[in-house]
């Protein structure tokens, strides 16, 4: 609109000066001034004397674009999975209610307080990513005749997985609908953040576990951090965030885990199996790795929305069961290790006896 007051002004003012310039006898017309100093401010508008209607139309172009892209953002509805591109086609189970491609990243930030089939994904773990950074606030700022340094680090370490993982999956569920190449990005930062969190969650269980046998815990420590290397490199791998590759991204991630099954076993044999579950907390250890477990399994067979098509397309999917076993994982391995934090600071400095060796 804009534009065309600018054309229509400026063809009116050339129609008014095509008339000639007034004989120096002849009293000044004050309309011909008045149309000489729009013309003037127009020019000055445009960029100066060298501005064409080619430009003036290419101008309108883009503000027209960028009216309707605005006016698309503001007005999109959720759509059908047939009506997905086939890059954002990914559980054939959940019928309607995805979001469409998105043209900007305020539009997907905005997407978060619309219902649609990434609502629960989106609000889990930015909720649990805002409750982990309360915790990790609240224990870190501890004052050191409470936790000394050395503990801090050991247990923010923990904190560090736990809030990349669900910071990142956050992140994906908002902003994968906005192009292709964006979404691939994400998913892998995605992935990367569950390796992060696995190997977080190994340092505090494996530092006090092995408080008093240093090359065990160096050993234990290198191998968990060699398979998160590991399981970061292959998430790296563009073909393994595609819907046919679910069961080997949940497969990849759950041995990855059940990996911790080794040093818990070697503990529990050095120590005894009652000193494991009550010092080692060990029964918390176990209970964490069936709900990570039960999760990657619901989502990888993609329960319950594989047994009602079309009914779970908001609530209730496996990927929304997933994340909130996901959190409940971490809260109750976080209560674990400071359980066995607590008692291992009881206890004192090492002794010198029943050495743990491989």
């Amino acid at each position: 609109p804009a534009s065309s007051s600018s054309d229509k002004a400026l063809d009116t003012s050339e129609d008014e000066l095509a008339g000639g310039c007034p004989l120096p006898s002849t009293p000044v017309d004050p309309r011909l001034l008045e149309t000489e100093a729009t013309v003037e401010v127009l020019k000055a508008q445009m960029g100066g004397d060298d501005m064409d209607l080619s430009t003036l139309a290419h101008n309108a172009a883009e503000q027209a674009e960028e009216f309707v892209r605005k006016v698309w953002e503001a007005s999109w509805s959720v759509c059908h999975f047939r009506s997905l591109p086939r890059w954002l086609q990914d559980n054939d189970y959940l019928h309607a209610g995805h979001r469409p491609p998105l043209p900007s990243f305020s539009a997907c930030f905005r997407s978060i307080f619309r219902i649609h089939s990434e609502t629960g994904n989106i609000w889990t773990h930015l909720l649990g990513c805002v409750a982990f950074i309360g915790v990790a606030i609240y224990f870190l700022s501890r004052p050191s005749i409470e936790v000394n340094l050395q503990e801090k680090l050991v247990f923010a370490a923990y904190f560090a997985g736990a809030i990349v993982c669900l910071g990142f999956s956050f992140a994906f569920h908002t902003v994968h609908c906005h192009s292709q190449s964006v979404g691939k990005l994400f998913s892998k930062l995605d992935y990367c953040g569950i390796a992060l969190l696995i190997t977080g969650s190994f340092v505090p269980w494996l530092y006090y576990g092995f408080y008093c046998h240093f090359q065990s815990k160096v050993i234990y420590l290198s191998v968990v951090i060699t398979l998160g290397l590991s399981a970061m490199i292959v998430s790296l791998w563009d073909r393994f965030s595609e819907p046919a590759f679910r069961p080997i991204r949940a497969g990849v991630f759950t041995v990855f885990g059940l990996s911790g099954v080794v040093p818990a076993i070697h503990y529990a044999i050095s120590e005894g199996w009652v000193n494991a579950i009550s010092h080692a907390s060990l029964g918390w250890l176990i209970l964490m790795g069936l709900l990570y477990i039960l999760g990657a399994a619901l989502y990888a067979w993609r329960v319950p929305e594989r047994f009602f098509p079309g009914r779970c397309d908001i609530w209730f999917q496996s990927h929304q069961i997933f994340h909130v076993l996901v959190i409940a994982a971490a809260f109750v391995h976080f209560h674990g290790i400071t359980e066995m934090a607590m008692h291992r600071m009881s206890i004192g400095e090492c002794l010198p006896q029943n050495p743990i060796s491989l």
